[in-house]
């Protein structure tokens, strides 16, 4: 198992050393000048000389980026051009929202999805299946900010249940911040329940048509045990993986919706950093999603191990 993890870390510091260099160079060849955009166009060229030597933009590329990462591994994200406060603060305030935001969303997606695929591979050809189906299907049609425009209407214009957006903070009681994040999570969920259900059924019944299941089926094992307990964990392999991308998923496409719920998250704030020009920011939140992304697979592989001692032992 140490030689697995050892592995998996040293993938793990390659992937973010060419993430972190792809995205630096993505925005070095961006037009525009992030001086003269927060200066305006017709600001004096001292006074742009002198912005620009304040951004560091006056140095080479490669300090720039030699700088950047450093300041990456210790804490100092830089300052930012339009909110003039440290970047790290920025996220930390924005993050307290995002990161909750998209837990709930994949533990919904998971409590849903996954004993929906359940339920049509033990039902598999029958009515039950076909509705599974028919939900998935309905699920990936729909998109996650229209079905939040629904539940909208339906929850918070119509019964009047829960908020229609914003976010009050963590300082005004879990139970308010908690109702606030509920539709946006739901509006997440619904394509991830959905891709997870279908994934599940999948798995699940390849696995059935396995010889060990047909051996629990003649020992006598009741079928809930037979499938829970030894089809299940067999099946979750593609299910733990395509849960490690969701989160990814979730993470970015929480852009449009704290955008369409008014939340003060790191998506929102990555829509206006693009929109001011504010690329050390845009660069900071770009590589803490490329970052959080990597971390998530390389749980998942770690999950790997865990579920399938097979793994370990090829390793």
């Amino acid at each position: 198992m140490i030689s697995y993890i050892a592995r998996r870390l040293v993938t793990l510091l390659a992937t973010l050393a060419g993430a972190a260099l792809v995205i630096f160079l993505m925005l070095e060849i961006l037009p525009g000048d992030p001086a003269a955009v927060t200066l305006g166009l017709n600001a004096a060229p001292e006074a742009l000389a002198a912005l620009r030597a304040e951004m560091g933009l006056d140095q080479p590329a490669a300090m720039r980026f030699v700088s950047w990462i450093c300041g990456l591994l210790t804490g100092d994200l830089g300052l930012s051009y339009t909110y003039r406060v440290p970047v790290a603060q920025l996220i930390g305030e924005r993050m307290v929202v995002t990161l909750p935001l998209a837990f709930m969303a994949i533990g919904l997606a998971t409590l849903i999805g996954v004993p929906l695929g359940i339920l049509a591979a033990s039902r598999h050809g029958r009515p039950t299946d076909a509705a599974v189906m028919v939900f998935a299907q309905l699920g990936l049609a729909v998109p996650n900010f229209w079905f939040g425009l629904l539940l909208v209407l339906a929850f918070a214009i119509g019964l009047g249940w829960l908020p229609a957006g914003g976010f009050p903070g963590w300082q005004a009681g879990a139970w308010l911040a908690m109702k606030s994040l509920l539709m946006p999570a739901f509006a997440l969920a619904l394509p991830q329940a959905a891709i997870l259900a279908r994934v599940t059924r999948s798995s699940m019944l390849d696995t059935l048509q396995e010889d060990f299941v047909r051996t629990a089926r003649a020992k006598g094992l009741t079928e809930p045990v037979t499938m829970l307990r030894h089809a299940l964990r067999n099946a979750l392999i593609p299910v733990v993986t395509i849960m490690g991308l969701q989160f990814s998923v979730l993470i970015a496409g929480a852009i449009i919706i704290e955008n369409v719920f008014a939340l003060p998250g790191l998506g929102r704030l990555v829509f206006q950093s693009i929109a001011q020009h504010d690329i050390i920011v845009v660069k900071d939140l770009v590589m803490l999603f490329a970052a959080l992304a990597i971390l998530v697979n390389f749980g998942v592989e770690l999950l790997y191990g865990l579920i399938d001692p097979r793994l370990r032992e090829a390793s």
